[in-house]
C-alpha cells in the first residue's frame, strides 16, 4: 500500500472516540503499517466535539487531515457528522450512530438542534450508513459500547481479518470488559 488512508473519529466528550482511535491505532500497527494518530479533545468533559485523525500506510509524516481529504469518517453523533463533512473527500464514506446528543447551545435554548441531517448529508451524495449503535451497544451490555459496534461498522469497510480486530480489543480495554466490547463490535459488523 503506497498510498495513505484517512479516517476521522468524531463525536462528543465521553462518547469514547479515543478508545475508539486506540483500537483502530492497534489494529493497523498490528498489521505493520506506519500509523499516526492525533486527537483534538475540545471542550470534551463539557460534552463539546472530539476529533481523532487516523492517518495509516508505508509511511506517514504527519497524522492531521485536511479538508476534503478523509476517506472515511465516523460520526458518534448526527450534528459531528454535519459538522465535519466537509473533511470527507469525494467519494468517500461516513458512518454515523443516529444518536442525537444537544450541544451546548441547544441545551441553554439558543438554538436548536438541525432537522433530517441524515437526509441532508445525502443530498450532498455522500456515501452515508447510519447505525442504532446505542440499542446494538446496549443489547451487548453497555450504552458505552457505542465506539466499539461503530469499529465494528468499520470493520466492514477495511482490509484487516475480525482476528486482527478482535486482537486489538483484547490489548485496548480491560480485561474485564473483553467479552462484551466484543459482543459490541460483532453486533456492529452484523448492523
Amino acid at each position: 500500500m503506497s498510498k495513505t488512508t484517512n479516517i476521522m473519529i468524531v463525536g462528543v466528550g465521553g462518547q469514547g472516540s479515543l478508545l475508539a482511535s486506540k483500537l483502530l491505532g492497534n489494529v493497523i500497527m498490528n498489521a505493520g503499517y506506519d500509523v499516526k494518530v492525533s486527537e483534538v479533545h475540545g471542550m470534551s468533559q463539557r460534552g463539546g466535539s472530539v476529533v481523532t485523525y487516523v492517518r495509516y500506510g508505508e509511511k506517514v509524516a504527519s497524522p492531521i487531515i485536511s479538508l476534503g481529504e478523509a476517506d472515511l469518517i465516523v460520526s458518534f453523533e448526527q450534528c459531528e457528522a454535519a459538522r465535519w463533512l466537509p473533511y470527507l473527500k469525494k467519494g468517500g464514506k461516513l458512518i454515523t450512530g443516529d444518536q442525537k446528543i444537544s450541544p451546548m447551545p441547544v441545551i441553554t435554548g439558543a438554538a436548536n438542534y438541525p432537522e433530517n441531517i441524515p437526509e441532508r448529508i445525502t443530498a450532498t451524495g455522500c456515501d452515508l450508513t447510519v447505525v442504532d449503535a446505542l440499542s446494538l451497544a446496549e443489547q451487548a451490555g453497555s450504552a458505552k459500547a457505542v465506539n466499539i459496534v461503530l469499529m465494528g461498522v468499520l470493520s466492514k469497510q477495511m482490509e484487516f481479518s475480525v482476528e486482527d480486530w478482535k486482537a486489538a480489543i483484547a490489548q485496548s480495554v480491560k480485561p474485564a470488559f473483553v467479552e462484551m466490547n466484543e459482543k459490541a463490535f460483532d453486533l456492529g459488523r452484523e448492523a
